[in-house]
């Protein structure tokens, strides 16, 4: 409980720069830091295990998540920080079914319907993000990226999806995650145009190991979390920070 670390020792277990850790800290992520009469930083084992928590977080969770859990506890609001811990765990579980979802109708070579409603030729912009469960704004972008068409109704001049564009729309939206560059997401819709499933059905496939390897390091990270949490919580009551 009294071990002092030098920020040089925690940097070199991590495997981290100094300047990371004083991110972190500035950052507001641990908590305070005493200081030695000469201005240097005098880590404690509860810093130690902050620091672990963090980097194990971020294996499993997007940074901006990971600084948001880091401030609540160190707020001690915990309970609002494993309520977003949870959410999380439920967004994996809701892409990890829809790539499920979709590598099925992929499979099936049967797009006529998506959770029981029909796919036409002649969807809006907002039908289609409803659908598709994205936004509009999202779909504007992919097709000024050149990934998706759309025509225009002669009547109103809305734009208007066919359903060949919604099945492009589904992959971009499953696959968005895991496939980071144009021209390889632009060669998958063209393999799924040109009905060339198995590369596509391999993509999927890929994106489901990914997400199992993403929610063993959510866990991980939880492990980490929740030492830091009762450490934390021994730590306030022994000697609360100012």
């Amino acid at each position: 409980m009294n071990t002092v670390y030098t920020p040089i020792e925690i940097a070199k277990k991590l495997n981290v720069s100094t300047t990371t850790l004083r991110r972190y800290e500035d950052q507001g992520l641990i908590p305070e830091v005493p200081r030695t009469p000469s201005n240097r930083r005098c880590y404690s084992s509860l810093h130690m295990q902050g620091f672990v928590t963090i980097r194990a977080l971020l294996r499993g969770y997007e940074i901006p998540v990971v600084y948001d859990i880091m401030r609540k506890i160190k707020n001690l609001d915990i309970e609002t920080a494993l309520w977003l811990l949870n959410q999380q765990l439920h967004d994996t579980q809701l892409e990890k079914h829809r790539i499920e979802e979709v590598l099925c109708m992929l499979r099936n070579a049967d797009f006529s319907k998506y959770r029981n409603l029909k796919v036409t030729d002649s969807m809006t912009i907002g039908e289609i993000a409803r659908m598709a469960d994205v936004k509009p704004s999202a779909i504007r972008h992919w097709e000024q990226e050149g990934l998706i068409t759309s025509v225009r109704n002669k009547d109103n001049g809305y734009r208007v999806f066919y359903h060949t564009e919604f099945k492009k729309i589904l992959l971009i939206s499953s696959l968005r995650k895991t496939v980071y560059f144009i021209e390889n997401m632009k060669q998958l819709l063209n393999d799924l145009e040109t009905q060339h499933y198995n590369q596509v059905e391999r993509t999927f496939e890929l994106a489901l190991q990914k997400l199992n390897s993403q929610l063993l390091n959510q866990f991980l990270g939880i492990a980490e979390l929740m030492k830091y949490i009762d450490f934390y919580k021994k730590t306030q009551c022994e000697h609360p920070f100012e």
